[in-house]
């Protein structure tokens, strides 16, 4: 088995999925540093929410490709395309969770890791 070295850190991944979801309007993007959690499952989850399944469809494919063209990276897995209620992009150490908003205050992964460091992107809060 080839082992892929990545030539880019997680924080500069977590920017470049931010600027991919901006890049279709995400609502209330947050990321949650999963740093000094013990036994967390990854560094960093970016959450965000969409009116529609189309849009969340769009956000996951704009990370996608922003993330593609800035630092040449592919997720490890996709869950979700199909329903597009909850999307999720698996990067290893980056974990991206594209909701509908209705499904985002179910499952509230911002009070489940309340014990993490949450910053909110200021751009994405919707008025």
């Amino acid at each position: 088995m080839t082992k892929i070295i990545q030539d880019h850190t997680s924080e500069q991944l977590v920017a470049s999925i931010i600027n991919g979801m901006l890049e279709r309007k995400a609502s209330e993007i947050v990321t949650i540093d999963l740093r000094k959690i013990p036994n967390a499952v990854c560094d960093y989850f970016v959450v965000c929410h969409a009116q529609s399944n189309t849009q969340v469809e769009a956000i996951a494919e704009s990370v996608g490709m922003e993330v593609r063209k800035d630092l040449n990276d592919r997720p490890f897995h996709v869950e979700g395309a199909d329903l597009a209620e909850w999307i999720l992009l698996d990067y290893v150490d980056v974990v991206v969770h594209v909701f509908q908003e209705k499904s985002r205050r179910f499952y509230n992964l911002e009070g489940l890791w309340a014990d993490a460091e949450l910053t909110t992107n200021q751009e994405s809060l919707t008025i």
